[in-house]
Parts: C-alpha cells; sequence; structure tokens
C-alpha cells in the first residue's frame, strides 16, 4: 500500500500547485481594477442576511428551483459535491491508513461506521447521476444546432460543459468501483446502508479476493486522479462558479440586482460632480481594468447556463443584445489581456504583439469588445438579474459603460440627444413649459360633471395634507398617461385621501438620464428635487410611474432626500380593502395584466394591481405566458422611450402579440410609459385588421374609478 500512498500524494501535491497559481491568477487580474467597498461594508454589518442569503440561494438553490426540472437536476449534483466530501476524507484516510498499516480500513471518527451516512454518500451519488442524465438530455432537446438563437446555450462554450459532465461521471463510478472492492475486502466502513456500493460489490465479487483487493488499489487511485485532475479544469473553465458562486451571491446587491441603479464611483469613492478635482475622463468604464473586482467575480461566476438570455426582451427580438454573451465577451477579453494587465512595467516590455495590439481595442465600439448596438438595446427591464442563478448584474455592467460613453465619448443615439437637452432646459424628456404640467389641474376643475379642485403647493405642504401626489412627465404631460393621473386624482379625492401636487415646481426625477448614463444630469435633477421636496415639508409620496416610484423610493436616499413612497396600486389596493373605495359597478370583460418591469422585477409589486381588478366584479383575469417575474418588457425601459427601435421586431409588437394569444376585451397596466407603448402597437394591429376595434389599454386606477362610478374608463389605446 506504501506505493498507492506515494502515487496519490504527488497526484495531489501537483494539482493542488496547478490550481494554486490558476487562483493566484484569478485573484492578480480581478484585483487589478477599482475597489467595491460598499460590498464589503454591507456584507459585515449585516451578517444574518448574508447567512440567510447562503442558505437560501446557495445551498436552498431558490434561484434554480425556478426552473424545475434542471433546477432539480443541479440539486443533487451540487449537494453531490457536498456530500461526497465526506468519501474523499474517507478515500485520503485510507491511503494513508493502508502506508501505515497496510490495511486502507479508515473510517471517520465518531460518524464514520453509521449506515445513514453510507446510505446518504450512495443515495447522492445515484442521484447526481440521474441529474447528470437529465442535464444531457437537456441540452441536446435545446442544442443550438436545433434551436439556433431559440435556445438558451446559444454562444456558450459547450465543450466544455460536456467535458465536466463526463468528468462528474467518473468520479460517481469510480467511487463505487472502489467502494464495491472495500466492500468485498471487508474494508468499507459500513456494515449496511450504503446500498449502491454493496451492489457494486455483487458485480465484482465473482472475481475474487485478490482482484477484488487490487481494483481496491486502482479504484482509490482513480478516484482522487479523477478529482484531482477536475480541479484543474474547475479553476479553468467556466465551472469556476462551484467555489466563486457563493462569494457573488455573498457581495451581491441587496435586497437584489434590481431596484436602484448604483451610484457612480473613482477608486471606490462615490462621485461628486461638484468637485473641482473630478477627472472627467474616468467617468464610467471605459477599459476593462475599470471593472472593479465584483464585476470580475461576476465574470468568473457565469455558468453560461443562458436563462438570462432565454428571458432577455432584446435578444427574443432579435437585438444583438445577449446578457450572457455581454459577460463572456468581457470576460474572454479580460483573460486574453491578463497577461498586460497583472505583468509589471518592465514586464510588459517583452509581452508578444498579440497581447499588445488587444490594448487599443476599445470596449465598446464598432470594433470594440461591446459592440454598441449591443450596449443600447438594454431596456434595464431586470430579467437577466432576475433569472441569474448566481446573481450576477448584468444591468450594472451596461450602466457602467453607458456612463463612459455618454459621458466621456458624447456616444450614444442622436435621438436621446433631444432628451437630454428637453430635460436640461425644461426639466422633462418631451422639452414643453413647466406651467403644462398644471393643465390636468384646471381639467378636472372646469369639467361640467363632479368638477375636483386639487391642491397645488405654493411653499409648504399644507398641514391636513397627507400624500403628495407625484404626477411625473408623463402623468401630467402625455395625453394618454394624464388619464390614469386623473383617475387617480378622482380616487383619492373620493377615498378622501388628502393630497397635493407640485404642479410647475415638479421636474423630472432624472431615471430617464440616469438610464441613459447621464449620471451628472440625474445627479443635478434629483437634487434640485429634493431640496423642493424638502422645503415643501414633504413625507409621504404617492406616484403612477414605476420608474419614478422607483428613483424616489430607492435611489432618492443616495442624494440624502428619504421619504415614505408608495405606488399608486399599493394605495388604491390599500383603500379597497379599508372600504373607502367600494367598486359596485361589473365590468364584464376578459382582462390581462401587463406587469411594468420597474413595478414588478425592480420593486416587487405584484399582487396590488392583481388584488384591484379581483375586487372589481365581473372582471375575468386571464394571465399571459409571462408574468410577474418572468413577465416580458414593453420595451420602454432604460431610457428606450427616447431611442427609435430600428433592430429586429419591436419590443412592444412582441408583447401585444402575446397579449392577444389570451382574447382579452382590455389590456391593464400600471405604468404610464408601458401605456404608451401598448396602446401604439394596439393601434397598429388594429389598422392591420389583428386586433378587434374595441380592445383598449388602461391603467388599473381607470378600471377602478369606471367600477366605482359606473362610466367608460378612459382608453390609451387610441390618442385624445
Amino acid at each position: 500500500m506504501l506505493w498507492v500512498a506515494i502515487i496519490g500524494l504527488i497526484m495531489t501535491v501537483v494539482a493542488l500547485a496547478l490550481a494554486a497559481r490558476r487562483v493566484l491568477f484569478l485573484y492578480k487580474l480581478a484585483t487589478v481594477g477599482p475597489p467595491a467597498p460598499e460590498r464589503i461594508e454591507y456584507a459585515r454589518n449585516n451578517v444574518g442576511t448574508e447567512v440567510k442569503t447562503q442558505l437560501v440561494e446557495v445551498f436552498g438553490q431558490k434561484k434554480l428551483l425556478k426552473w424545475t426540472p434542471s433546477g432539480t437536476a443541479h440539486f443533487f449534483v451540487m449537494w453531490a459535491f457536498f456530500i461526497l466530501a465526506t468519501v474523499y476524507l474517507e478515500a485520503y484516510g485510507a491511503l494513508i491508513q493502508g502506508a501505515i498499516t497496510g490495511t486502507p480500513d479508515f473510517h471517520i471518527p465518531l460518524i464514520g461506521t453509521w449506515a445513514v451516512l453510507g446510505f446518504l454518500q450512495d443515495f447522492i451519488a445515484v442521484a447526481a447521476l440521474f441529474g447528470l442524465i437529465a442535464f444531457a438530455v437537456i441540452r441536446v432537446k435545446n442544442s443550438p444546432k436545433k434551436l439556433g438563437r431559440r435556445s438558451r446555450f446559444s454562444g456558450s462554450h459547450l465543450g466544455g460543459a460536456w467535458l465536466v459532465l463526463f468528468m462528474i461521471f467518473n468520479v460517481i463510478w469510480t467511487m463505487f468501483l472502489f467502494r464495491g472492492a472495500a466492500h468485498n475486502t471487508g474494508n468499507l466502513p459500513y456494515a449496511s446502508g450504503a446500498f449502491a456500493s454493496e451492489a457494486a460489490g455483487a458485480v465484482l465479487r465473482p472475481l475474487g479476493e485478490s482482484a477484488n483487493e487490487a481494483l481496491e488499489h486502482v479504484g482509490l487511485l482513480l478516484h482522487i486522479g479523477v478529482m484531482l485532475v477536475f480541479l484543474v479544469i474547475v479553476v479553468n473553465s467556466k465551472h469556476l462558479h462551484i467555489f466563486t458562486a457563493p462569494l457573488n451571491v455573498m457581495f451581491s446587491r441587496r435586497p437584489d440586482g434590481n431596484g436602484p441603479a448604483q451610484p457612480m464611483r473613482i477608486d471606490g469613492k462615490v462621485v461628486d460632480f461638484e468637485d473641482e478635482d473630478l477627472d472627467g475622463d474616468r467617468l464610467g468604464r471605459g477599459k476593462i481594468e475599470e471593472t472593479t473586482w465584483k464585476g470580475f467575480l461576476d465574470f468568473y461566476t457565469c455558468t453560461e447556463c443562458g436563462r438570462c438570455q432565454s428571458q432577455c426582451p432584446a435578444w427574443n427580438t432579435d437585438k444583438p443584445l445577449s446578457p450572457k454573451m455581454l459577460i463572456l465577451d468581457q470576460r474572454d477579453h479580460a483573460f486574453k489581456v491578463a497577461p498586460y494587465l497583472a505583468a509589471t512595467e518592465e514586464q510588459r516590455a517583452d509581452l508578444p504583439e498579440d497581447v499588445l495590439s488587444l490594448l487599443s481595442k476599445p470596449l465598446v465600439g464598432e470594433d470594440g469588445v461591446i459592440h454598441p448596438d449591443v450596449l443600447w438595446s438594454c431596456t434595464n427591464c431586470g430579467a437577466c438579474v432576475e433569472q441569474c442563478p448566481v446573481d450576477i448584474e448584468h444591468i450594472d455592467h451596461i450602466l457602467d459603460m453607458r456612463r463612459y460613453q455618454a459621458m466621456v465619448e458624447s456616444n450614444f443615439p442622436s435621438e436621446a440627444g433631444v432628451m437630454v437637452k428637453n430635460l436640461e432646459n425644461k426639466g422633462n424628456p418631451w422639452g414643453m413649459s413647466e406651467m403644462k404640467r398644471a393643465d390636468w389641474i384646471e381639467e378636472l376643475a372646469s369639467r361640467d360633471d363632479d368638477p375636483i379642485e386639487i391642491q397645488l403647493i405654493d411653499e409648504k405642504m399644507p398641514e391636513d395634507t397627507e400624500y403628495l401626489f407625484w404626477v411625473g412627465c408623463a402623468g401630467a404631460l402625455e395625453d394618454r398617461a394624464k388619464k390614469t393621473t386623473k383617475a387617480v386624482a378622482e380616487l383619492l379625492h373620493i377615498a378622501g385621501v388628502k393630497f397635493a401636487v407640485l404642479g410647475p415646481m415638479e421636474a423630472c426625477t432624472g431615471d430617464p438620464a440616469r438610464r441613459l448614463g447621464m449620471e451628472y444630469l440625474f445627479d443635478m435633477l434629483a437634487k434640485q428635487n429634493i431640496e423642493t421636496l424638502n422645503e415643501a415639508g414633504v413625507k409621504k409620496i404617492v406616484a403612477t410611474c414605476p420608474h419614478c416610484f422607483n428613483t424616489l423610493a430607492n435611489e432618492y436616499p443616495q442624494l440624502g432626500g428619504t421619504f415614505e413612497v408608495v405606488h399608486h396600486t399599493q394605495l388604491l389596493a390599500k383603500l379597497v380593502d379599508e372600504g373607502k373605495l367600494i367598486p359596485v359597478t361589473p365590468i364584464e370583460e376578459k382582462i390581462t395584466y401587463h406587469d411594468p418591469c420597474f413595478l414588478g422585477r425592480h420593486n416587487k409589486v405584484y399582487s396590488q394591481p392583481r388584488d384591484i381588478m379581483a375586487k372589481v366584479p365581473g372582471v375575468q383575469a386571464q394571465e399571459m405566458h409571462r408574468h410577474k417575474e418572468r413577465g416580458f418588457c414593453c420595451g420602454a425601459g432604460g431610457a428606450r422611450m427616447w431611442m427609435e427601435e430600428r433592430l429586429g421586431k419591436r419590443i412592444n409588437t412582441e408583447r401585444v402579440d402575446e397579449a392577444l394569444t389570451t382574447d382579452p376585451d382590455t389590456i391593464s397596466t400600471a405604468c404610464p410609459f408601458c401605456l404608451v407603448m401598448l396602446g401604439d402597437s394596439i393601434n397598429e394591429k388594429k389598422n392591420a385588421g389583428e386586433a378587434k376595434e374595441t380592445l383598449e389599454v388602461v391603467d388599473v386606477s381607470q378600471l377602478l374609478i369606471k367600477s366605482i362610478k359606473g362610466r367608460p374608463a378612459e382608453s390609451s389605446a387610441s390618442p385624445v
């Protein structure tokens, strides 16, 4: 047995040295970029939350199990790695004890002979074997050769995945080889429980005692050798996520990767645009080495599973953006230029030309690592982040690159430039006069049927006023969205909720500027609004636009503006539950609800709009195939509302096509951008004879006011 131990230990030393060298390389590469102190600080200050997250996401596989077949297979294969570590402990123990005593009859102290442990080891190995079969079937059925772009594995490195499946299979059969032989020689620690090992022993028993002794030694070395080769493969492949996924989850954004856009930082410090010494050329990310270590951790952790890609509205409408490939292209480029990034100044002079030639390749450009069409196709809908099982934050990467392109290179879609100028000069994307923001107030006050007076803030919120109604640019200036504004104002009036509006004092929250990458403009608008709100003494805000809602609630606190913010569907649902709003008139219609991305995925508001519809008599709710956390974008997010959609199928058309499969009488939503986008597509469908003339798009609040007052809701499917 001494020779077995010597071979085993030599293999172990060599493999660990190779793996350690690779890990050191990965660490050096990740740390060439700026720090991310906020990630470490949060993890340090929220240990309880991080422990819970590890238990739920890593060990519980919560996100993976949303996709039941592949998630279940992965659950068993992952737990096989943990549980079969005890088998490797037994293997090394047998290796050492065999060298010392000549008999490899080692068992783990205290628990090493428990039948339960033997059963668990064999059960998880068999379950992992079935998991491998499931993975193979899934990959064959979803082969890019067969499905093309429709395959979530399109663009993935397929050879590496098959190699890893083969290596896991080798781990399992070598385990049963040496354990089956050990059972026959009397060296298996378990008298019962290890059912599969006993079955393997029964197969090997006819070979005789000496053959089983030899197979035990050979099987032991094979089992250890396969694991060591696997280790080297893992640290050099996409399966590095076995080790980095827990870290990526630990340092991911909380409560999740959606919600607020992150403040822009230079060298780990939040940018102050009023700093006279601010280096304007370092805004955003213009080079791969400007990626933080958390960004590199995203690169290392991508499993290439393609779940993000399969859910991306841009990819699903034949645009070049694949969230998966966005990460992989950056990762592959980083590895190619790594010899330069990790080298000293003296070493860089001796680098090969093929490495040096890559340094001139821009991160974003026609011939860059990322094509501009990829960068600007993103709607910031968050589907990629929501679906990623290892918490990669694709939107953060996109925003960082957009910031550099917009503020340093001044390189962004030309039509968005009009929106930027309008925000700078008029405080709204349409460039309308600020006095236009009060037109809807006059319309409510001057109508013949039940006029309503809206409280307009002069300087301070009246003491008896509970909410500031943040109308938003669309809600005040876009004709279709104004119908939602008036419906919400009337509902609050009926419920007896005291509210007031800013009118001309209100300016854009800055969301479209920030999502475009114009962080300085967002900073200016946000600080202006925060000052206005604080001077007025505002504490509680209700907003109809999910983009305004998200910005006010989640992003203004980054600049010192902390308010209690609710979306109008949340407040209206509460008022209905309290009996302050009572829908009575039946609406005998089939209605399908479209989840706005910034309300749903970004802020987890799924139930309240549906709760309101459920309380309206007669409504027959029809869910679209893609809904709630898997809802499909309307195409307006990420400042796309102000950019032309020239590539592929229009996203709003794809969404309306899906809505039409439910044969609805009405499509409802809870976002002014969604109203416009879906309404435009429905008008096109009507003109083409592909949708019934009575089909309309309305906000949930319009359905509610229609049921309460018994009068028709104002449709947003056709212009006023």
